[in-house]
């Protein structure tokens, strides 16, 4: 057992990758609507513009997709995990760019090596966050996951819900 097997872990590794796996089967159906996620252990929240109906048939469509074996359902391109690893490569090697300078001038000579750098590890490193969507931050297995309920709320022209889950 290791940490990502904890009850609470397991539990958001599991509503995130529901998450992901709702929001893939949404951008299908409405391909031109911005969503967000944000899981938790008690389930996950959808921004965007989405009937409460529809989000509900896709939260259950997701979930019996993915406990019929569709795993990569979990893995979502635009997931906040790629993003950081990205940014945290490229922002190491930017960092080692900079290393020993001590003056302005020395910063400022460095600038189109640290640049390169940057850019190097952000291309480099797009690899790594799907795998550690995979690996650590997602999980396509359910395990015994249900639906409590999906409720929508409401901020003036701001739109979310909030999806429960349990197990």
């Amino acid at each position: 057992m290791t940490i990502l097997d904890s009850p609470v872990l397991s539990r958001i590794r599991r509503n995130h990758g529901l998450e992901h796996a709702t929001i893939n089967i949404l951008s299908q159906r409405f391909p031109s609507r911005r969503l967000a996620g944000y899981s938790f252990p008690g389930g996950f929240f959808i921004l965007g513009d989405i009937p409460t109906a529809d989000l509900r048939e896709a939260v259950i469509q997701a979930l019996v997709r993915m406990n019929n074996g569709e795993r990569t359902l979990a893995l979502h391109d635009h997931c906040g995990t790629n993003y950081v690893a990205s940014g945290f490569v490229a922002g190491l090697l930017a960092w080692l760019g900079m290393a020993g300078a001590k003056s302005k001038r020395d910063k400022v000579e460095r600038l189109p090596l640290v640049i390169a750098l940057a850019t190097f590890g952000f291309i480099a490193s797009q690899p790594l966050g799907p795998v550690l969507q995979q690996r650590v931050t997602t999980s396509g297995d359910p395990q015994g996951m249900s639906i409590v309920d999906v409720y929508p709320i409401k901020f003036g022209e701001f739109s979310l819900h909030r999806v429960a889950t349990q197990g």
